[in-house]
């Protein structure tokens, strides 16, 4: 696709095709999310992408990022010059606003505070909604294909046959892009089921699918409830991905660009989810829920990494996949593709960081977290305005009292435990009772932590923390005090009394410095650390856990500056032992940086 063609064009949809100025185009689009990759970044992975022989890009947008509390909106701007600079790369764009978007993204996209009936035409839902896509679409409706932009494509919704049948509520989202300016097609995609994709499509808008193999079968399928249009795949997933505790997921190259090719036979448009995978920085990644198809069961909560096995990689590399679709890819292409673009720097030479000070929980929770509330029973994060980090909990148990087990009943997702100021142990949603019996009188502190809220399935918009009360025994123990501590708030540790390195493992913040010669790509290692958060010069990279199968977190070159940069380590659980002994080489355990091989 040449530059002109990204001028004030018509795009619309024929019979059989898509068109552009009434002439046949096929889409060759691959997924690549804004949000997951550093905007100094973009020009790269762009480039890539017409490099694979792509002609378009799709991005979803996340509401809950744009506005994390009603109203107060946040670099919404960034979708706007995303799209700028797909345009300058010569791609055409598909926007996919939700406002649910699944993406294994925090709670599908949605915010926290958002009430009513998710994903219904339940006012206290749609209003909200409406406020936001107008706000939201100021960014899309100038930069379409009609106005000299290169947006061809808005989504309505997204895989909605998978969760109702509300398709008024449809139609409303349908309505109101078009009364906000939206004149490129409207879309709908749903999984090639029967029961999808009459839950989901919407009469008279352009109906696609979502698939990982067997092209031919699932637009046998589309055809039977869409006899005319273009065939498009929105999603075919060409890898897939990883959570914490599970196995790496890897897809065979060959296996999908067999896959690849058949939809390309099928004389059909093809999104490759996802292209360029990128990363769920700042902890925004969300879960899914095992369970078989109600997917209402053990929750598993997605790595840091989005790399997804997608042709290219979480650090911008070209993969065997990258080039198996390359090659079937120029095969549809207007002329020769483009050279392959040079990888962004990376990092000079390992360093190990070397950390000064530290500071309790307590402390940092005292500094930077939000109000107290005392309540009879434990008021949820959503009570208390924390979309990720933790809570603190804490209640006394009156006495004196028999020994007798102590259960966190309802918790999501995960809370260390201390009675009386010594840890207890650590209580999941699977296993919430302590392994030993609690006498009273005794105070009891329970650090919840939220994994990420499932982005998938019945269970969208579950509340987190402690949901069914805290038991000692049978009875509920009444009197809870707790305290809230966002993630987005240690962006920022200024005013955390910070004191000596502790000799033990303790949890808490953890700060230091590290020198570099030569910013570039770069992996962090924390050997011997449990779990928790981690920041570089007040970018948060993300969460890091001992249960793999992510080893490392991937620091982006831009994040870095030549000289010494600040590092902060926020663990909730026990770090490396032998941070605080005083000797003359640096223990083993202190976080690390090398260099991205390329």
């Amino acid at each position: 696709m040449s530059e002109s063609r990204l001028g004030d064009s018509e795009f619309s949809v024929g019979d059989s095709d898509f068109l552009l100025d009434g002439r046949p185009v096929r889409l060759l689009s691959g997924a690549l999310h804004y949000f997951r990759v550093r905007e100094e970044h973009w020009g790269h992975r762009l480039a890539m992408l017409r490099a694979m022989g792509l002609n378009c890009v799709e991005t979803y947008v996340p509401w809950n990022l744009h506005e994390p509390r009603p109203g107060e909106f946040h670099e919404v701007g960034q979708l706007g010059r995303f799209l700028d600079a797909a345009r300058e790369a010569g791609l055409w764009a598909i926007v996919r606003p939700g406002p649910y978007i699944c993406a294994e993204w925090e709670n599908g996209g949605l915010p926290h505070w958002v009430t009513g009936r998710l994903r219904t035409r339940d006012e206290r839902f749609l209003g909200p909604v409406e406020r936001w896509f107008r706000r939201l679409l100021g960014e899309v409706v100038p930069r379409q294909i009609d106005r000299g932009g290169p947006v061809i494509i808005v989504q309505v919704e997204n895989e909605y046959g998978s969760y109702g049948t509300d398709q008024v509520y449809l139609r409303r989202l349908a309505d109101l892009l078009v009364a906000e300016g939206v004149t490129v097609p409207l879309c709908t995609t749903d999984g090639p089921e029967d029961h999808m994709l009459t839950g989901g499509s919407v009469p008279g808008l352009l109906a696609t699918a979502t698939f990982g193999s067997r092209g031919r079968e699932a637009f046998d399928v589309l055809r039977r409830h869409r006899p005319t249009g273009p065939l498009m795949c929105m999603e075919w997933w060409c890898g897939w991905f990883t959570y914490w505790g599970g196995e790496q997921a890897a897809r065979d190259a060959e296996d999908a660009a067999r896959s690849l090719r058949e939809i390309l036979e099928c004389g059909a448009s093809v999104n490759l989810y996802m292209a360029h995978g990128g990363t769920n920085f700042a902890g925004w990644s969300g879960a899914n829920r095992g369970g078989g198809v109600l997917h209402d069961g053990t929750l598993h909560p997605d790595v840091t990494s989005y790399d997804y096995d997608a042709p290219i990689d979480e650090y911008g590399r070209p993969t065997e996949k990258f080039w198996s679709f390359r090659e079937i890819l120029a095969e549809y292409a207007d002329g020769p593709l483009p050279d392959v673009p040079p990888p962004p720097a990376s990092l000079g030479e390992a360093v190990t960081a070397r950390l000064t000070a530290w500071a309790p929980l307590e402390d940092v929770l005292e500094a930077r977290g939000g109000p107290s509330v005392e309540a009879q029973v434990p008021p949820t994060f959503e009570e208390l305005d924390v979309d990720r980090g933790l809570v603190h909990y804490s209640v006394d148990i009156p006495g004196p009292r028999e020994p007798y087990p102590l259960l966190a009943r309802g918790l999501r997702d995960l809370a260390v435990v201390y009675v009386d100021g010594e840890r207890a142990g650590v209580l999941t949603e699977d296993e919430p009772q302590l392994k030993e019996p609690v006498a009273g009188p005794a105070r009891v502190e329970l650090w919840v932590e939220s994994l990420g809220r499932a982005n998938y399935g019945p269970r969208l918009g579950e509340p987190k923390g402690i949901t069914g009360g805290v038991l000692h025994e049978r009875a509920f123990v009444h009197g809870v005090r707790a305290r809230g501590l966002r993630l987005d708030a240690l962006d920022d540790v200024e005013g955390v009394p910070f004191r000596e390195l502790p000799e033990g493992g303790a949890c808490g913040l953890y700060r230091g410095t590290f020198e570099v010669n030569g910013a570039g790509d770069a992996l962090l290692e924390l050997p011997g650390w449990t779990r928790g958060f981690v920041w570089v010069n007040g970018f948060n990279l993300g969460r890091y856990w001992s249960v793999g199968p992510q080893d490392a977190l991937y620091v982006p070159g831009p994040v870095l500056r030549e000289g010494v940069n600040d590092l902060w380590v926020l663990e909730l659980q026990e770090a490396a032992g032998g941070l605080g002994k005083r000797t003359s080489s640096l223990p083993p355990g202190m976080p690390s940086l090398r260099p991205v091989s390329r």
